[in-house]
């Protein structure tokens, strides 16, 4: 598990993180968003050892992090900006790596570099951004990690390898319970991987929840009735309507309750029309943030 408590951080007078908390579970894909600018990188690079707090706590199963390296040796992380040793090729990297790392697999290795179809004689600081980004993650996988950083994973990659990095990285928490965090501004994609989330902005955390708790607790509705409501007649009281919107006849209501809750409320009036939509993590983050579409926004992306 992987454990941050009360993180504050400073860069020459700027305070980057303030009073943070976040948990991950062993063996599962945790997804950090949030602006540029918000903390996510600072989060990660304490996680991963590179910087240390100037107060609270961040520990991987118990131990603190930073000048660790029995834990750092368990542990891959790729940043946002990649570095690679100039003159090094992604084999002679490889065998640096398999001197460092004790998990280091060269049969998962040699599998990744077939099926990413990539040259492995040729120097690193000669690809593209997306090819150094695919060669990230062939030798931090390739390394077997129990606990795998991302800063902005995807970023690069044509959608065919954001497929395979992805499928990659599911197998390795699938077999191994390989626990990930990864900071990304794309909602739509970490949505269908992520077990949990949490929403930074300005080096604070808004929201810590587990996804499906979080989709259970609110839910889109359409509604209609026969008849026009009477005068001082409510037919949403009781519920905690977060935002109403009406298109002609139907309302469309986005309403924090369980859904069982939400049912038997409403047809307690006797709709002639009562749908559940599906609810996008992005709505949900919206109107999580008071229903201002275009705040939220300013916020998360």
């Amino acid at each position: 598990m992987i454990e941050i408590r009360n993180l504050n951080k400073k860069f020459d007078g700027f305070q980057a993180v303030s009073d943070l908390n976040l948990r991950v579970k062993t063996g599962s894909v945790y997804g950090l968003f949030g602006t540029n600018g918000a903390g996510k990188t600072t989060v990660l690079k304490h996680i991963a050892g590179i910087l240390r707090a100037d107060s609270g706590a961040i520990e991987i199963n118990g131990e603190s992090v930073y000048e660790n390296c029995s834990i750092k040796g368990r542990l891959a992380f790729i940043p946002d900006d990649l570095y690679f040793f100039s003159a090094c090729s992604l084999q002679e990297s490889a065998l640096f790596y398999r001197s460092v790392y004790r998990g280091w697999n060269q049969d998962l290795y040699e599998e990744m570099t077939a099926l990413f179809k990539i040259d492995l004689r040729r120097k690193l600081s000669k690809f593209s951004k997306g090819m150094q980004k695919q060669a990230a993650f062939i030798l931090a996988i390739s390394t077997s990690p129990d606990y795998l950083i991302l800063d902005e994973p995807i970023d690069g990659l044509d959608p065919l390898i954001r497929k395979l990095v992805w499928k990659r990285i599911l197998d390795g928490v699938a077999e191994r319970k390989m626990t990930v965090l990864s900071s990304s501004h794309n909602l739509r994609e970490m949505e269908n991987i992520c077990d949990s989330m949490g929403l930074m902005s300005e080096g604070r955390m808004m929201i810590e929840r587990d996804l499906n708790e979080l989709k259970s607790d609110i839910q889109k509705v359409q509604v209609a009735f026969r008849n026009e409501a009477a005068p001082g007649e409510n037919r949403y009281s009781g519920l905690e309507v977060m935002h109403r919107e009406s298109r002609g006849s139907i309302d469309l209501l986005i309403v924090r309750n369980p859904k069982n809750a939400v049912e038997s409320s409403i047809r307690a009036h006797d709709p002639i029309l009562l749908d559940f939509l599906p609810l996008s993590l992005e709505e949900i983050f919206i109107y999580e943030f008071g229903g201002d579409e275009n705040a939220a926004k300013d916020t998360l992306f």
